[in-house]
């Protein structure tokens, strides 16, 4: 991952968030940062860090959710010789080795109620012990938190300290799902479509209106990683021409057809995002029958063409229609 992270987005959700990230970038205030996998609660980490006075300094991330409660206990705090088995050694901790600089701590939530009341003494006195030491050390961190999961339900399920979680929500940044943003997605295609042909010797050149059709209309449950997984993956097996909608995914062009079948799956849906991809589906169909022009299709839709303008600008398909270049918002 590069040290300064480019934040691609022109939806306005996304510049409150640049905005924020400017705003608390040169304070030591603590941050939380909200978001789904996949949304880029890291980059955002890694862009307050390196537009702070701490950007000579570490910063260091360790993924809470990824270890068992001991050794995360050994990774954030450190441990002396002998303090368990297999401590061979003295260890420093992320938390020691970050001193003067950044800690990010990813999915937060997955931390144990005894590593919880650790947290929090850092946060309140920035001091700790070494696992099985009984020497104080200081440092000097700022903090920032991650977590994809809504910590005021986990309070009040009592699966997450009240006082820890006040602790962290100093500055809250909370970033928008991909299907919250779908004006970004053509921005994201093509900036990952130049990275991956540079890095992989591709040739593609973009996409066919019919694929990013196909693309826009796609709920992205994966949000950006899952967008940047996609173009990766096209870069190597096609390497060359116009992506078509033949080139991708089954899942994504069942979403073509998928508003014909109205049966509800097993494990449940999100009404809301269904709801919302049909009309999309709809208002692509009738402009494109329409041959763009908002009066006809706004007639075959049964509705007014000042509500299908705005119906177009609240699904971000004003870029998509009008063919706009390519361009980003770049957070270095």
């Amino acid at each position: 991952m590069e040290a300064f992270p480019v934040i691609i987005g022109r939806n306005h959700r996304m510049r409150e968030v640049f905005s924020l990230i400017d705003r608390v970038a040169c304070t030591d205030s603590t941050v939380l940062i909200f978001g789904e996998s996949g949304t880029g609660k890291e980059l955002v980490a890694r862009a307050i860090h390196y537009r702070s006075p701490r950007r000579d300094k570490p910063l260091v991330a360790i993924n809470c959710g990824a270890l068992p409660e001991e050794l995360l206990e050994s990774e954030l705090f450190g441990h002396v010789k002998g303090a368990f088995t297999g401590a061979l050694r003295d260890k420093k901790g992320r938390f020691e080795a970050a001193d003067g600089g950044t800690v990010f701590l990813d999915e937060v939530s997955e931390m144990s109620p005894a590593l919880q009341v650790k947290l929090l003494r850092v946060l309140q006195e920035r001091e700790f012990e070494r696992v099985g030491d009984v020497r104080t050390i200081k440092v000097d961190i700022r903090i920032i938190a991650a977590t994809n999961r809504d910590l005021e339900a986990l309070v009040k399920e009592g699966k997450f300290r009240e006082d820890l979680y006040w602790r962290l929500n100093v500055i809250p940044i909370c970033l928008p799902p991909l299907r919250d943003r779908r004006d970004d997605i053509p921005l994201l295609l093509s900036y990952f479509l130049r990275v991956f042909n540079q890095k992989r010797g591709g040739r593609l050149e973009g996409f066919s209106p019919e694929a990013m059709e196909l693309l826009m209309a796609y709920p992205w449950p994966g949000n950006v990683r899952e967008l940047e997984n996609l173009v990766e993956r096209l870069v190597v097996l096609k390497g060359e021409g116009i992506v078509t909608p033949q080139d991708l995914p089954e899942k994504i062009r069942g979403e073509r057809t998928s508003r014909t079948s109205f049966s509800l799956p097993e494990e449940g849906m999100d009404l809301s995002s269904a709801v919302n991809n049909l009309e999309r589906q709809l208002i692509l169909e009738a402009l494109k029958k329409s041959g763009g022009v908002k009066s006809k299709a706004a007639k075959m839709l049964g509705i007014k063409r000042t509500t299908l303008i705005e119906k177009i600008k609240r699904n971000g398909l004003e870029q998509l229609l009008s063919k706009t270049a390519d361009g980003g918002v770049p957070f270095a």
